[in-house]
Order: structure tokens, then sequence, then C-alpha cells
């Protein structure tokens, strides 16, 4: 009689089944939080995208990863547009800053290949005692019925059958994995997605464009900036990338590579030497030659597609390729996975440590796949743009040079524009005590002094993503004893029993980071002066003033619209502002945190 094969279990807080930008973004997070996670993907090979967005390095500072990426990316300050001229080439018609958007800390486009960027996360995720197990794919997928068991966040509820590819001795090669939440970070063509019936609603983008890595030889004045020239042969985008490489992004004709019978782009139409002469012939009269081979090149028609559901009662969760694909003409095709995971990787941690209700993890699909949605809208108006043919003396119908600047130049492409809509955890009022801190909104960056020793600190690098709630207290005035009083009236507030400093309170790590910012002159301000809750760590205090220097700062209340009587605002763990509350009612942030947080068991 044959013996059954022994197959492993095992338990796991979250198991994430793909290693790209989504996947790998998501497994840094929880690590970072100490969530047990593990990463599961059949692949070795990375993908192909470049782009880095300003919000999103922004983002990866918050988690200590962008100063590698600023030493090893290009960085890409201006945009150019060229159109036809009357000679038959194409001229400049515009130079331009590529991020328009005012309060982007890193004011540009960041270019690196896919396999760069992930390495960053791979390396913080070692250091982190996690690792990607490669060469390993599920085979099926299970989610309990039980609502007892879905509703409690201890359970494991979802149970995952692995199958290793691999032919190592020592591993067992097929593994029954039981998780309380699982990622499906996989791609465009989601294993994941597919299990659970959800579908991807839209429809195929009509353009087919060729796209190729190279090293260029070239008298093109703009080869080092971001450019599209819309020639009469055609539209052609240049993206600049590390060392000497450049990104082409050729517009191409429907009858040269879709096959009439199946309807569907056959790239043995059409091969890297026939789309470089495309390219070439849209930037005459310039000349454009390759110095070495193709590193990389493919041909694309993308469909611009939402999934319908990005989560399966709050278990199962989708995210990047997997829940919307778009071109990658808007550059955002990473920045949205990893936008999408550093969303929904706090909520997780906070509920797995039992600090947040369950109910907590429907703002992922509520405020990612709005953006989602905004996401391709925005793909569509501007994929159409640079389809179009230019505006002409023989073609008046054309699209202006106006026109597409105006649609380049949004805080949309720069990520700074997300705004999550009102929620559980995104109140909706007192917006007039800090205009600048858009509810709903990333936190601006901006300079304060630190009241100890004078030095200069950005504000968003107060604000890393450590799971923690933030409170930012602005507490007015520094030498009006009125004001004085308002604060130490506050203070005995927040000190009550109910409080929810008190109320959510844990004895083994506070869920709260307080940062105190007062108005007043840093040669005068006293820290001991301040009320002891509001200094827990000299560190934490810092005045609105100009630094040692007298250079900058010194505007910050103005800059984010606080008035003298100050102002409490509640900062989500991944930056997003929460909720905003006058000094003299703490109990709007009692209430906001009671809608979500639960009290320690």
């Amino acid at each position: 009689m044959q013996a059954v094969p022994f197959v492993r279990h095992s338990e796991v807080d979250v198991l994430i089944i793909g290693a790209g930008p989504a996947g790998l973004m998501c497994a840094n997070a929880l690590a970072n939080a100490s969530v047990n996670v593990r990463i599961v993907d059949q692949r070795i090979a990375a993908g192909n995208g470049d782009g880095i967005s300003p919000r999103t390095i922004e983002l990866l500072q918050s988690y200590g990863l962008a100063e590698r990426l600023l030493k090893e990316c290009c960085q890409i300050h201006l945009a150019a547009f060229y159109n036809p001229s009357s000679t038959g080439g194409i001229e400049l018609t515009n130079r331009t800053l590529n991020v328009t958007a005012p309060s982007a800390r890193y004011p540009f486009e960041a270019t690196l290949n896919q396999a760069a960027i992930q390495d960053i996360f791979l390396d913080s995720m070692t250091s982190l005692g996690v690792e990607v197990e490669r060469s390993t794919m599920p085979t099926s997928i299970e989610l309990s019925k039980d609502e007892d068991e879905l509703a409690d966040h201890t359970s494991y509820p979802v149970r995952v059958a692995l199958q290793r590819l691999d032919e190592s001795e020592s591993a067992q090669p097929e593994e029954i994995v039981h998780a309380k939440f699982v990622l499906g970070g996989d791609g465009a063509h989601s294993w994941t997605r597919k299990q659970f019936d959800i579908t991807m609603d839209g429809e195929q983008s009509d353009s087919i464009w060729g796209v190729m890595d190279l090293v260029p030889d070239t008298d093109f004045p703009d080869i080092r900036n971001k450019c599209l020239a819309q020639s009469n042969h055609g539209s052609l985008f240049v993206i600049p990338r590390e060392k000497d490489l450049i990104r082409l992004y050729v517009q191409l004709e429907e009858k040269d590579v879709i096959d009439p019978v199946t309807g569907r782009v056959d790239k043995d139409r059409m091969g890297p030497d026939q789309i470089f002469k495309t390219a070439q012939k849209a930037l005459e009269p310039f000349k454009l030659n390759r110095e070495g081979e193709f590193l990389w090149w493919t041909i694309y028609s993308v469909g611009q597609r939402v999934a319908s559901k990005f989560s399966i009662n709050n278990r199962v969760f989708i995210a990047g390729d997997a829940c919307h694909t778009h071109t990658p003409k808007a550059g955002q095709g990473m920045n949205a996975s990893i936008n999408d995971s550093h969303n929904l990787a706090w909520k997780i941690a906070q509920v797995v440590r039992g600090w947040a209700d369950m109910s907590l993890l429907s703002t992922y699909e509520s405020e990612r796949r709005k953006f989602a949605s905004e996401l391709i809208a925005f793909d569509k108006t501007w994929s159409t743009l640079v389809c179009c043919k230019p505006l002409t003396g023989q073609n008046s119908d054309g699209v202006s040079p106006e026109q597409l600047l105006k649609t380049f130049q949004t805080d949309f492409t720069s990520g700074i524009g997300i705004h999550y809509h009102p929620s559980v955890v995104v109140n909706d009022t007192y917006q007039e005590l800090a205009g600048g801190l858009v509810l709903g909104k990333r936190v601006p960056p901006y300079k304060f002094m630190r009241a100890a020793d004078g030095r200069p600190f950005e504000l968003q690098d107060l604000l890393p993503s450590d799971s923690l709630f933030k409170l930012l207290v602005f507490t007015g005035e520094s030498s009006d004893p009125l004001q004085q009083a308002r604060v130490e009236s506050m203070v005995a507030d927040m000190q009550k029993p109910g409080s929810f400093l008190n109320r959510y309170a844990t004895p083994w790590s506070s869920r709260f980071d307080i940062i105190t910012i007062s108005k007043g002159r840093k040669d005068e301000f006293n820290l001991l002066r301040l009320p002891a809750l509001l200094r827990p760590h000299w560190s934490k205090v810092f005045v609105d003033d100009t630094d040692p220097t007298g250079n900058f700062g010194g505007e910050g209340y103005s800059y984010f619209r606080v008035g003298s009587e100050g102002a409490l605002v509640a900062v989500r763990p991944d930056g997003y502002v929460g909720a905003i509350a006058p000094l003299d009612r703490a109990e709007v942030l009692d209430a906001y945190f009671a809608s979500f947080m639960k009290i320690p068991a």
C-alpha cells in the first residue's frame, strides 16, 4: 500500500501572492509593523515599469527608502512638447516643468528600472527577516463562509494550497497555509481575482504602441527631458532613464501589428527594428540612432479597466494591476500599485494587532477603487489626446499644444492630488481651522524648528509610516496667557479616563505620537512651560520660526492656515489628514477614533 504524502499545514497573519510592486510594498510595510507575513511568487523576473511620481517618493521616504532611489534614479525636471513644423518635420513648441504641483516635496519624476526599484523593497524586507518564496504558486484558495469566523480578527478563515515548483529535496512540494488575510498582487491576469470571479469592467484602448529601452546616439536636444513629439507620422514619447538609457513609446499603425484573423496584437508582424524606424521618422529632422542592442522591447494594447470589487469579505484583497489596468503613458502603473498597498497595509496592521475593528478594512476598497476610477478617466483623456492628430494648417480639428499642456499639468499625475472622501477614517468637520491641511489629503511638506536645539525638521519626516496615528497639536501663540490657559484646559480634557489617549492606551506601546507645534520665537521659547503631555520627549516639540540662519521657515501657521487659536490635527498612519478639532473640542477626536478603534483586550 502506497504511503499518503505528508502535507504541511501552517498559519500566517497575511499571505501575499505576487512579488511585484504591490506585493513587495505590502510585505515590507507589514514587516515594518511586525505583522507575520509571507510572500510567494511563481516567477523570478521583474516587470518593466520605470516611473516613480513625486508622491510615491514622499511615501518611500516615510519608510526610509527614498535615499537609495534618489541615488540610483534619473530625475526628470523638464518636459518638452514638439509639434509639426511648416517645413515638414517637428519643432519645439513648449518646454516646461515636468511636475507643477506647488506642494511637491520632490518636484520631479524619478525613473529607474523596475528590478532596481524592487531590489530596494527586497533588501529592506531581508533586513526585517522576510524573503520572497520564489517558484511557488497557489493552486487553490477557499474562504470560510462562517460569519462568526469572518468577524473574528484572530481567526484564520482563508485556506490556500501552495505548490513548490523547484525540485528541492528538503522542501515538501505542497503546503496548506491558513491565513487571516490574503493579498493578490499578482498582476493584470491575477489568479486571485479569477478565483473569486471578480470582473474587470472597462474596455480595450484602440491605440497600439511599441516600447523600447536603448542608449541613443542623437542630435535631438530634449533627449534627457520627458518629451512628447506629435508628428505627422504619429506620436512619440521620450523618457530619460538611469545612466545613458532612454525609453521610447512609439505610436504604431493598427494594420502593421494586428493579426486580421484573431484581432490581437501579433509581435511577429513587427520587430524592434521596424518600431525604431517609426520612431526615427517621427523625430525628423533630428537624427536618432542607437548604441548597442535594444535592451528590451514590446508591443502593447492595454485595456482600461477597474475590478468590480477590491476585496472579498475584508479577508481577501487585490491590489495593483490585479484591480486596475491602464496605459503606461500616464506613468501611473507602479505608483498606483505602491499606493494601493500603502493604503491597505496600515489598516491590516491595526486589525491584526486588535487595535481596530474589521470594518476599517472596508475603507481600502472605498478609497482606492475611487482613485482607480479617476485614474482610468484621466488615462482615457490623456491617451486620446496624445493619439490624436496634432493641430496644423491642414488639420484644423487637431489637438493644440495648449490642450495637451493643460491636461498634462495636473496634480493627478504627480500623486499629490489624491483625495480620500469622508469615511470612518476621514472626518468632514472643522476644515476651516487648518485650511492648508486638507481632510483626506496627504500632509504637505513644511520645515519647523525643533524647540530644544533649533534644528530644522521637515514635517513629513515627523510622520513616518510606523502604524501610529500622529496628533499634531498647534498650540497657538506661546506667549499669550489666555492661549496658554486654553492649552492647559485642552490637556486636562485629554487626560480624562474617557479620552481617546487613555481609552485606547496599550501597555506595551502607544497608538499615538504627539507632536507639538507652537507659534513663537526660538530665542524666547521655553518648551518646559508646556504641559508634560505635549512634550513626551524633548524631540517632539517644534516652534514655527525661521531656522537659525534666518533663510527659511517661520510661516507654517500661515501656510497651513491655522489661526492664533490653534488646532488639533489627527494624521493617519499613511500620512493623510483624518480629523481636525478645536483645542476646546477634544471630544471630536474621541468620536473619530471611537468609530473604528477597539479598546485593548
